[in-house]
């Protein structure tokens, strides 16, 4: 058994879930079974976006061709603070013993204001770790990483298309053997585009198949993600949530009446990052049998922290509580740090959001700067607002189409 018996950071807030312009507080915890021998002990604290891919890339022709890989990053660094509290960074000398036993070391910082949300998307990330190290002289140093969440306000009573309805509708032909079938058409409405995770998406589908194949109809939550570089700008989809309808036979036209419950997901456009920029749809999808491209009819929703106040009355009327005259705003951020829960509602009568792990799960976030003996919490999902709102129930009427 060595020395260090334990070396871990524990966070006041226990969840890990802070909004800009809170206090962490925390503190980094050692247990040793003996004296150890170091240069100092001390905290870092870092918060950037990051954003990396390669491709592989072919100059030249005949047998002066060559295939290269070109790697394009971006970065944006938001903060990046160390303090000592053991040792020569608080004017100890380079020679330092710390006894047998627990030994815990407290620490604060505030966030800054402005800065975006958490987010773990493969190609780029918004991350903030605090990171322990123990400075050893003429060893390998022993550190403790702990990354922990940001999530950014986003109000959707700020978004003016928010509480707008929405539709949009789409037409595709199936060519066989050189003929041209008749068309698919679908279209898809929503009474409004502003989501908080928690809610459901009742959302109005028609589908009209005037082709000779029976074809699967579906709806599809998903996010398109814009990685930015210098030089080059990535797009991605990722598929969030899906629900299945029944299939559509040749010459018959459905209508659907759905609904999709939003998972936890960071909120959209991630406002304080330049560099990642998540948007998502809501999608119909018609999926022929047989050799076809499928119809696709995507509806641009908007995923926020704070609901709608239409929602919330919903919510206070289905519950029996009493709503004031006009809405409470959402408080306005100072440099004074935050008591309150992140993503807190725009109205007192609203239970506190709870946060549950993103939806897409965990990834591990070690870095080059991390060592093969860097300990602590590797693999990290930032947790996001939930509000359970989809027990509200839907009082939109079907609307009619017209094409």
């Amino acid at each position: 058994m060595g020395k260090l018996k334990a070396f871990f950071i524990e966070l006041e807030n226990s969840d890990g879930v802070f909004s800009p312009g809170q206090t962490i507080n925390g503190k980094l915890v050692i247990e040793l079974n003996e004296e150890m021998k170091m240069r100092e002990i001390r905290w870092t604290i870092k918060g950037l976006a990051y954003v990396h891919w390669s491709e592989s890339k072919t100059t030249g022709t005949g047998g002066n061709s060559r295939t290269e890989t070109v790697y394009y990053t971006a970065t944006e660094n938001y903060f990046d603070y160390t303090e000592p509290v053991f040792g020569r960074g608080v004017e100890m000398g380079d020679k330092n013993c710390l006894p047998a036993g627990q030994h815990v070391f407290p620490f604060a910082f505030s966030l800054p204001q402005n800065i975006p949300s958490s987010f773990e998307g493969g190609v780029g990330y918004v991350r903030y770790t605090i990171k322990g190290t123990i400075d050893k002289p003429w060893k390998f140093d022993h550190t403790t990483k702990r990354p922990f969440t940001v999530i950014t306000s986003l109000d959707l009573n700020t978004q003016p298309t928010a509480s707008h309805s929405h539709q949009n509708v789409d037409i595709k032909y199936l060519c066989c053997l050189c003929c041209k079938s008749g068309p698919i058409m679908g279209l898809l409405k929503l009474d409004r585009s502003g989501y908080v995770p928690g809610e459901a998406i009742y959302f109005n589908a028609e589908v009209q198949n005037m082709t000779t194949r029976v074809c699967k109809i579906l709806a599809k939550l998903y996010m398109t993600t814009v990685f930015h570089t210098a030089k080059k700008s990535k797009t991605t989809h990722s598929e969030v949530a899906k629900v299945v309808y029944q299939d559509i036979r040749p010459g018959d036209t459905e209508t659907w009446s759905g609904r999709l419950i939003v998972p936890p997901l960071p909120p959209s456009h991630l406002q304080g990052c330049r560099i990642i920029d998540p948007t998502y749809y809501l999608e119909l999808i018609v999926d022929p049998s047989g050799p076809a491209f499928d119809l696709h009819v995507p509806v641009l929703v908007i995923i926020g922290t704070i609901p709608l106040y239409s929602v919330v009355e919903q919510y206070r009327t289905l519950h029996g509580f009493s709503a004031p005259e006009q809405p409470e705003l959402p408080p306005t951020h100072t440099a004074t740090p935050v008591t309150t829960n992140v993503g807190a509602a725009p109205t007192t009568n609203l239970p506190p959001p709870s946060y549950s792990e993103c939806v897409f799960g965990k990834t591990n976030i070690r870095e080059e700067s991390d060592s093969e003996h860097t300990k602590g919490q590797m693999d990290f999902a930032p947790a996001y607002v939930y509000r359970v709102f989809h027990n509200i129930c839907h009082t939109s009427k079907w609307a009619q189409f017209e094409y």
